[in-house]
């Protein structure tokens, strides 16, 4: 690729979003951080210019869709176009990072539904709005970033004893199997674009969104994102992979 990459990493203020910027910046990408409070995404973005990479930031709210096509416009007026959309931006349930009762049996509707409009709902509402930019680029990736918490063949184990603990939720779980689902939908329907779309787990990492009870690393975390958003020309599209390749769907 004779062009520098332009990559927009949504909720990458901080986490395992902050680490995708940083390891793509430090590829030679020109990254730009997603974030919902403009101070926090200016600040990340001025500590990752001070560590050499090339940063921007946009304030993006992925449940508003006017603030996603706010930030498609402030991107193509810099830019042009847009190489790669990491869609990291998630959340587990309430704003502590405890999920919560998500049970199915006796969760908060209000809760689950604010839960979809983040990881889910707002994949969509970001995408649809870099669409244009990215059909401008002459090599389109999309990263969604997911979770095997989601796995239908893991959940469908009842008696698991082995690996992290997969809760019982109707929210952040079944938000997680949704937007692998919805990866496999844009990765059908994008292909004759060729854009290529994939979901990523990062794992078991200690973040906000769990109360930092991971045992990963964000950097850790970043390694699959960051795989796939430096495909080549000859690289999958419609795939869910972790750092040690293909996951459990």
């Amino acid at each position: 690729m004779n062009e520098t990459m332009i990559t927009l990493v949504t909720g990458a203020n901080k986490g395992i979003g902050r680490q995708i910027a940083a390891q793509l910046g430090a590829l030679g990408h020109i990254v730009v951080i997603g974030a919902r409070n403009a101070e926090l995404g200016q600040k990340a973005a001025t500590e990752l210019r001070e560590s050499g990479a090339d940063a921007a930031s946009v304030v993006l709210d992925v449940t508003d869709p006017v603030s996603a096509a706010a930030a498609a416009t402030e991107i193509e007026s810099r830019y042009g176009r847009l190489d790669t959309l990491v869609n990291n931006a998630g959340i587990s349930g309430p704003p502590s990072g405890d999920l919560g009762d998500q049970r199915p049996s006796t969760a908060d509707l209000d809760v689950l539904r604010a839960i979809f409009e983040t990881n889910y709902f707002g994949v969509i509402a970001v995408t649809n709005a870099m669409l244009p930019l990215l059909r401008r680029s002459a090599s389109p990736r999309i990263v969604n970033v997911s979770s095997s918490v989601g796995s239908l063949s893991i959940n469908a184990d009842l008696e698991r004893t082995d690996g992290p603990p997969i809760p019982i939720s109707a929210g952040y779980v079944t938000s997680k199997t949704a937007l692998t689902a919805l990866t496999l939908q844009y990765a059908r329907d994008l292909l004759p674009d060729g854009i290529k779309v994939n979901a990523v787990c990062p794992g078991y990492v200690a973040t906000d969104l769990n109360g930092h009870r991971g045992h990963r690393t964000p950097a850790e975390g970043a390694v699959a994102a960051v795989r796939m958003a430096t495909i080549g020309a000859d690289g999958p599209t419609g795939t869910f992979t972790d750092d040690e390749g293909p996951a459990p769907w």
